[in-house]
C-alpha cells in the first residue's frame, strides 16, 4: 500500500467541495436528494453515506459549487447528472474509522 500511496489535497476553496465535505445533491433521474461525505478510501462506507474520493461519484463532485450541474459518469454506458444543493465544510478529525 505504501508503495502506490499518493497524496491527496484537501482543498481550500470555502465554497467547493473538497475532501472531507459533505454534500447534498439533487438526482435528477431519481427525483430525489442524498446526502454523502467525500472521504479517502480507507475511510469510506457505503452504508454511512462516505464515498471516496476516487468512486465516480467522489471525482466528479470535488470541486463543484453549489447550483452546479455535475455528470456523474459510472461507466462507458451508465451516467447520470445531480445538482449540488448544499456543502457542509468538515475536516479530518480522526473522527471516521478506517477500513
Amino acid at each position: 500500500m505504501i508503495k502506490t500511496a499518493t497524496i491527496i489535497e484537501v482543498g481550500t476553496d470555502e465554497n467547493a467541495v473538497c475532501l472531507f465535505d459533505t454534500v447534498t445533491v439533487f438526482i435528477e433521474e431519481d427525483n430525489c436528494e442524498e446526502t454523502y461525505r467525500i472521504v479517502t478510501t480507507m475511510r469510506a462506507e457505503v452504508f454511512d453515506n462516505r464515498i471516496s474520493c476516487e468512486s465516480p461519484a467522489g471525482k466528479a463532485l470535488l470541486g463543484h459549487k453549489v447550483g452546479d450541474r455535475v455528470l456523474i459518469q459510472v461507466n462507458d454506458n451508465y451516467s447520470y447528472y445531480v445538482l449540488i444543493k448544499k456543502i457542509v465544510k468538515g475536516k479530518d478529525d480522526d473522527s471516521l474509522e478506517l477500513r
